[in-house]
């Protein structure tokens, strides 16, 4: 449970943060003092030890025997599709001539496996969730030395079923593409049961691509091609409305290229994980506006959630560690959102709306009271560079849209009172009792959490449900394309190098 002693917790995540392909730094000691050394007088100089540096071990490219090369060129052509890092699969077959050239491109290919294929430059600020620095050398020379290559590269990729069901829908799209994809919807008036035409047969052609149970052809749209429309909206986060307008329309026109290419920015995302999460821990689907908790690798509960707006509100990606729970918090405004949003409403407004005004002239801030907060009651905080949580709203209306994306960066719940309860049972102190009778105050308390929590605030737009459908999410901050262009700039300039 959340608030008893574990035995994988939160401290056994390994840092983020560390930046790819930092080069080595050498260590610097202090040689050590002789066996018998004399302790100068305070008046005296000590005579300081020349600093020792310690250069790092430089290990060697291995050398390939031909059988060995030739299982390496295999597997990078291979594993370059299959792992989604070349779109066709010409892309993946430039490769160097040269050994030196290819084991270059064999520890490449590990690294885009193993921790992703960007660098440090090319992540954005608020893609604070990033892989630690890693070498792939020394594991690679052993695997040659051991001639043990494939089970090598076998280990490196992420040990995660999400990414696994990627993987898998991956080689499914490629599959579809490679049998024409599926074709257009004409637009039109919306598209319901009773309906007939091309168009209805155009939807039938198009669902029956994806999903087995819909027969492929005939242009009336009965009860059966209903449920199939249903069964797509879900797919793709669309209100089941079992009618084909605007939104469902554009999202089953995407084309399937388009597709492989959204799986492939989230097998991206996942090499960024960390390749073992806590059993116990929260995870947000930014895209999605989801929230889940895992409790012993298992979730537990799962709720809507409410997250930053696309323009300037976006929800960063990180990780991080539920420290406390704030009962009753009132609502520090951030300045930016003070000043474009809530003071040119007027003093008048701002009583109204429980603002307090706290300090003069360009330093003015302002803080709504606890009463009034738009935090609600509860505030889960955890350490972070952009001042986000996760809170609860007296704003319940949101939680029924299907476009969740509305806040200015922190992450509203629809069912925060019992992640508190859960979050905080074990705790002699803040019993059920004791956290309602705090509520009832009125009063802000802080809740330190027996056991600090880990939260996850990722962006997955592309995921398999346990039966292996692939669902897909729109694109909302553009990260998808961002991520493509970079990868496919940095894959570019290093198939130029390899010819």
């Amino acid at each position: 449970m959340f608030g008893r002693s574990r035995s994988h917790g939160v401290a056994a995540l390994p840092l983020f943060g560390l930046a790819l392909g930092a080069p080595a730094v050498a260590q610097q000691v202090s040689a050590p003092p002789p066996a018998t050394t004399t302790i100068p007088a305070p008046s005296q100089t000590a005579p300081q030890p020349a600093p020792v540096q310690i250069a790092p071990v430089q290990i060697p490219l291995p050398t390939l025997n031909p059988e060995q090369a030739q299982q390496v060129r295999r597997l990078i052509v291979q594993g370059r599709i299959a792992q989604g890092l070349r779109y066709s699969t010409a892309e993946a077959e430039v490769l160097p001539a040269d050994d030196t050239g290819l084991v270059r491109a064999a520890l490449d290919y590990a690294r885009a496996i193993h921790i992703g294929r960007l660098d440090t430059a090319d992540f954005q600020e608020d893609w604070a969730l990033r892989p630690a620095a890693w070498d792939p050398l020394p594991g690679f020379a052993k695997a040659v030395s051991d001639n043990r290559i494939p089970q090598w590269f076998a280990g490196l990729t992420p040990q995660y079923e999400g990414y696994d069901n990627l993987r898998k829908g991956l080689a499914r799209y490629r599959r579809i593409e490679t049998a024409g994809g599926w074709g257009t919807i004409p637009a039109g008036p919306d598209l319901s049961a009773g309906s007939s035409g091309a168009r209805v047969a155009a939807l039938r052609a198009r669902l029956a691509v994806e999903d087995g149970e819909v027969a492929g052809s005939g242009d009336k749209f009965d009860a059966a091609l209903k449920e199939a429309v249903v069964r797509a909206q879900r797919r793709y986060g669309l209100a089941p409305t079992g009618t084909v307008s605007t939104g469902t329309l554009a999202a089953l026109n995407v084309p399937v290229s388009s597709r492989i290419r959204q799986i492939m920015a989230n097998m991206e995302r996942w090499r960024w994980m960390p390749k073992e999460m806590p059993v116990d821990r929260i995870q947000v689907n930014i895209a999605a506006a989801q929230v889940a908790v895992f409790e012993g690798d298992r979730p537990v509960m799962s709720m809507r959630g409410v997250t930053g707006k696309p323009g300037g509100g976006e929800t960063p990606m990180l990780q991080s560690s539920i420290h406390s729970v704030v009962l009753n918090p009132p609502w520090n405004v951030p300045a930016g959102i003070a000043q474009r949003e809530l003071f040119p409403k007027g003093a008048a407004y701002l009583a109204r709306n429980g603002f307090k005004v706290i300090g003069t002239g360009a330093n003015r801030r302002l803080q709504q009271q606890p009463a009034q907060s738009a935090l609600g009651k509860y505030k889960f905080d955890f350490n972070n560079p952009f001042a986000v949580y996760l809170h609860d709203t007296p704003t319940k209306g949101t939680f029924s849209r299907y476009d969740r994306l509305a806040s200015h960066g922190c992450i509203r719940l629809e069912r925060p009172a019992d992640l508190a309860r859960l979050l905080l049972e074990g705790s002699t102190q803040w019993t059920p009792e004791a956290i309602d009778g705090a509520l009832e105050k009125g009063e802000t308390v802080r809740a330190a959490l027996p056991n600090q929590v880990a939260v996850y605030l990722l962006y997955w737009t592309a995921y398999a449900s346990s039966s292996g459908t692939m669902n897909f999410r729109g694109d909302p901050y553009g990260w998808d394309k961002t991520l493509a262009t970079k990868i496919e700039k940095r894959s570019a300039a290093q198939a130029l190098a390899a010819r």
